[in-house]
């Protein structure tokens, strides 16, 4: 008896449907308040906007509404904060990244600009890569030399609640910040294949499974660099350096922690010391 749906062909591989999504917001400066300028989204990227107190920040959550990423996905998202403008930016929940099939990758491409006289905080939720997931990630920012910049990525390898392992897999991620015309940061991480093996290594996390880098860019930044070290204690660094004439500089920080919940414990005070006028996400401690 013929089937009306027929298996296909073992010989014949069948595509996997795979995730795709472009979200675009820039931000002016407008009757004193910073508003929505222009506003794109396909795919299963989405952008939110919730209500803010009046002088604030905007405010943008990002939503990806496939639930996660696994190889082949890509997303992609552009920022831009106008002259004069302040926006947030932070994520609905963490980003999960799934086992990959075989040798293909998810893909994140993220861009910020930020015009002269504006502010942005960066603040995305933790993105969490469980064993064999595969992710590149591409980071490139253009900001005015007068442009305030915070930024805070942290990354989970595996859930220690869950009794999760991350043994195999492979995290790439590609920083460019650039001001004015200078390149003012530019980092390339890469764990894997051996995952497990890099995050044992003193040099790297001596057995953590939580990281975060944070980076600011900002005429206050140099003052800011003690009260970092203080809240970070043994667990990662801090350093600051400005280029030679320039009126603003960059804070560098690092940590380590055995999982995302002592992770968060850092982040959350850190945030609020760097980011005063928008403090700590809302949808962080939900």
């Amino acid at each position: 008896m013929n089937s009306l749906y027929p298996m296909p062909s073992s010989e014949k591989a069948v595509p996997l449907q795979r995730t795709r999504g472009s979200g675009r917001l820039s931000v002016k400066h407008a009757a004193g308040q910073s508003r929505i300028d222009r506003l794109f989204q396909e795919g299963s990227a989405r952008i939110r906007l919730p209500k803010v107190p009046k002088g604030a920040p905007l405010e943008a959550v990002i939503i990806n509404t496939a639930g996660g990423l696994t190889g082949g996905d890509h997303m992609v998202w552009h920022f831009e904060a106008g002259e004069g403008a302040r926006m947030s930016l932070t994520t609905q929940a963490c980003e999960k990244t799934y086992k990959a099939n075989g040798e293909t990758e998810a893909r994140v491409a993220v861009r910020l600009k930020l015009q002269s006289a504006s502010s942005m905080a960066w603040l995305p939720q933790e993105t969490i890569l469980f064993d064999r997931a595969r992710l590149q990630r591409a980071i490139d920012v253009d900001m005015a030399a007068d442009a305030r910049l915070l930024m805070v990525e942290p990354v989970v390898f595996g859930r220690l609640a869950m009794n999760e392992a991350v043994i195999k897999g492979l995290f790439r991620d590609r920083w460019r910040i650039r001001v004015g015309a200078h390149l003012l940061h530019a980092e390339e991480t890469r764990l894997g294949p051996d995952i497990d093996a890099d995050l044992n290594r003193m040099a790297i996390a001596a057995g953590g499974l939580a990281i975060a880098t944070i980076v600011m860019i900002a005429p206050e930044a140099e003052i800011r660099l003690d009260a970092v070290r203080q809240i970070i204690g043994p667990s990662g660094g801090a350093s600051y350096v400005s280029p030679r004439g320039a009126k603003t500089g960059k804070l560098l920080a690092r940590l380590v922690a055995k999982d995302s919940y002592e992770l968060r414990q850092r982040l959350g005070p850190l945030i609020r010391l760097l980011n005063p006028e928008g403090g700590l996400p809302k949808v962080w401690s939900t």
